[in-house]
């Protein structure tokens, strides 16, 4: 009778298992690859591309002054009020106090969520205010709010369009109801530029949410978004949690807005520059010298009417008078 070989492995014993083939990792999207199609691109490609993905298009998150560089003529601007820092009214601390999220993120290079400047867009003069989000959200606290205000008044005062670009989560948590205050004072700012007839426009960039879209840059004269901007009150996933609805997944994004009326236009990046000379092109509004032509004719046809209009009524009860005694022209009686 033939001995049956016995093997034995003590591999599982001890715990032992085949290695599995490591995956390829995918790098990562803000160092070489598109978090949209996945394509890889160089450093420098991007900033020539102006952060937009050359393969589909893919809008990447920017800083307040690299927008301003990319708006502005020849990418120069001057900014204004960079002294504003925020306080800690509240003495508010979560994981962390305020104070210390401001310094780190005051850190990477910003020194608020908005950035204002004075700058030029197709040789035309303008007042910019770019929100940074990567400055805590983009939050819009009191520093926000005053540095708006400021931007408002001095467009106003010089008659210059005001720009602004949105990029927030809302208001500033740590700072309170001095923060929702803000929305009020942004929506005062735009009423001084209206009432000193001078164009605000407004572009949203991902994402535009919270306090700041339900408060200045829902009403601007014109507004732009950049695509596939979220721009809404709430985030999907927030409304989602509360209603237990499932909503579509083009909720809140800038070319559904486009299609519901909420914005003008849905511009690429790489073409904003361009469309906002345009625009502030047909906005302007250009003034006669004194003593030219167009403004004599213009001061003569205003006294005719005024002469004319002076006379309607006594003109207008001389022929109900001829009416009314049957004196018609042409008639007995016809001549006056």
């Amino acid at each position: 009778m033939a001995r049956r070989q016995i093997q034995v492995s003590i591999d599982r014993l001890r715990g032992h298992r085949d290695t599995p083939t490591p995956r390829a990792q995918k790098l990562p999207s803000d160092d070489r690859a598109c978090p949209k199609c996945s394509s890889h691109y160089r450093s420098e490609e991007m900033r020539r591309n102006l952060n937009v993905c050359p393969a589909c298009g893919h809008h990447f998150a920017v800083g307040g002054r690299e927008r301003l560089q990319q708006l502005s003529d020849d990418g120069v601007y001057d900014e204004l009020w960079t002294e504003l820092r925020a306080a800690d009214p509240l003495r508010f601390v979560d994981l962390q106090p305020y104070p210390k999220r401001v310094e780190a993120a005051e850190a990477k290079g910003a020194s608020e969520a908005l950035v204002c400047a004075d700058a030029r867009i197709g040789g035309r003069p303008c007042v910019i205010a770019v929100m940074d989000f990567a400055f805590l959200g983009g939050s819009m606290g009191s520093v926000v709010g005053e540095k708006f205000a400021r931007a408002c008044e001095r467009a106003a005062e010089r008659r210059v369009p005001f720009i602004t670009v949105t990029a927030s989560g809302g208001a500033r948590m740590q700072e309170g109801v001095l923060a929702l205050m803000q929305m009020a004072k942004t929506i005062v700012g735009f009423e001084a530029l209206a009432d000193a007839g001078v164009p605000s426009i407004v572009v949203l960039a991902h994402p535009t949410t919270g306090g700041v879209w339900a408060s200045f840059s829902s009403i601007g004269d014109v507004t732009y978004a950049e695509p596939g901007a979220l721009i809404a009150f709430s985030g999907p996933r927030v409304i989602e949690q509360t209603t237990r609805e499932k909503l579509p997944d083009d909720f809140g994004m800038a070319e559904r807005q486009l299609e519901n009326g909420h914005v003008d236009a849905v511009v690429d990046r790489r073409q904003l520059a361009g469309r906002l000379a345009r625009l502030m092109g047909i906005l302007e509004l250009p003034e006669a010298p004194p003593g030219s032509l167009a403004l004599q004719l213009a001061q003569n046809g205003t006294e005719r009417a005024a002469r004319v209009a002076q006379a309607l009524p006594h003109l207008s009860r001389r022929l109900r008078d001829r009416i009314s005694r049957g004196d018609h022209p042409g008639g007995e009686g016809g001549r006056p």
